[in-house]
């Protein structure tokens, strides 16, 4: 399923590649944006049916299980199910949030659509600076490692003692890490380095779904109405 430039010389290699690059990028918008919509739609169904909150084990066990299936299958058709498999599964679980958030507060609704459409802008405009300075943000990738690391510790921290603090600041860095990925994955694909689109939505669609989900909770802390 990943698309490779074949060996050629002089422009011939330059074409290819810039040809693989442009396909790899038009199949990871393609299907990102129906995983998308197969989400809303999953998350939907979990807000219409009044789901409770998964088990905080169950959705690790889901979003690990179902992450590596996808890795495994990246070059497979069936890989293209997995990837639906996962972000319908990641938008099952978000409808329970989403409820959540809607019943604690009287602006719940304005709150979700403000997140929703903070996302959105962070996304397109971080995507079209990429796009268009074509700027290679490889360096940023042990930023992104070693942020990811200390903001999962973080946040088992704030899960067993209970910090609001702590949590704001682990919201806020996760808006910087993700809105990092967002420009590191784009950079990515313009350079040649991700040749998979499979596994490029996937990263993409965890970026925004960890954007969207921390622009709430900060919001909520700024601007909810209990």
């Amino acid at each position: 399923m990943a698309d490779y430039p074949r060996t050629a010389s002089g422009s011939g290699v330059r074409s290819e590649s810039v040809l693989s690059t442009n396909r790899v990028l038009r199949n990871t918008y393609a299907l990102l944006s129906m995983t998308l919509i197969f989400s809303a739609v999953t998350a939907g169904a979990a807000m219409a049916t009044n789901a409770p909150p998964m088990n905080w084990l169950v959705m690790l066990i889901g979003y690990f299980g179902l992450l590596f299936l996808t890795n495994a299958l990246r070059n497979s058709v069936w890989g293209i199910a997995s990837v639906f498999a996962l972000t319908g599964f990641l938008g099952y679980t978000l409808g329970p949030v989403l409820n959540i958030y809607i019943t604690q507060f009287s602006n719940g609704s304005e709150l979700v659509l403000m997140s929703l459409g903070g996302t959105g802008a962070i996304f397109l405009g971080l995507s079209g600076y990429a796009l268009t300075t074509r700027k290679d943000f490889s360096f940023l990738s042990g930023f992104l490692i070693a942020g990811m690391i200390v903001a999962i510790l973080a946040s088992l921290a704030t899960f067993f003692f209970q910090l609001p603090a702590l949590s704001l600041a682990v919201s806020a860095a996760i808006v910087m890490l993700m809105s990092g990925m967002i420009l590191y994955q784009t950079s990515e694909i313009i350079h040649g380095g991700e040749t998979n689109y499979i596994m490029a939505t996937v990263t993409l669609y965890i970026a925004l779904f960890n954007l969207f989900l921390s622009l709430l909770r900060l919001l909520a802390a700024f601007a909810g109405e209990r």
